[in-house]
């Protein structure tokens, strides 16, 4: 399943993130995407949004839980981070970051035997990200990672586009399935 995730780190108004994720949304279903919307959950029920995201300042996932009943994930640092957010009811966890990025500048990255770790002692989807190119995305798989998110690779490429499809060809072009698939729309309203 492929999710765009609206992720705004800026002091952006709520009105403007409903009015870009209003113009996404559409266009996102068109294609056969969910949309997530990052860390505003009030964005996310009044947009009709497919899912949650939450990061480390965010509403606890328990809390967010009450009023969130769709695709709700969290971005988690740790296997202890991970096993924490699948005993607050989390779908999905987002593990980064995995190799160096431009995102996390003098950061070490935590590596892809960590995110193996994680991928073996939960049983939810594990997305990796941080420094994933299409040259990566074998080993990132092989660890049985539900999947990978992309930010740097593809914002700062001269065409995002090219580098957009050169990430999903990597991915679909990876024979083995994920230790743990994301849910399909009958378990949870996603396209």
């Amino acid at each position: 399943m492929d999710i765009i995730q609206i992720r705004e780190k800026s002091a952006v108004s709520a009105l403007a993130l409903f009015e870009t994720a209003n113009e996404i949304l559409p266009v996102a279903h068109e294609h056969g995407a969910a949309v997530s919307i990052n860390d505003r959950l009030d964005v996310a029920l009044a947009t009709g949004a497919d899912g949650v995201h939450l990061a480390g300042k965010s509403l606890p996932p328990d809390a967010a839980r009450k009023l969130w009943g769709e695709l709700l994930g969290v971005s988690i640092h740790s296997l202890e981070e991970a096993k924490s957010a699948v005993e607050s009811g989390v779908d999905y966890v987002t593990f980064g970051h995995v190799y160096p990025t431009s995102s996390k500048p003098g950061m070490a990255p935590r590596g892809v035997r960590e995110l193996a770790r994680i991928v073996d002692n939960v049983s939810i989807p594990v997305v990796a990200i941080g420094g994933i190119e299409a040259s990566n995305v074998d080993e990132v798989l092989s660890t049985g990672a539900s999947g990978i998110a992309a930010i740097s690779t593809i914002l700062t490429a001269e065409d995002p586009e090219h580098a957009a499809r050169k990430l999903r060809e990597a991915v679909d072009a990876y024979g083995a399935p994920p230790k743990t698939p994301f849910p399909r729309k009958s378990e949870k309203s996603v396209p």
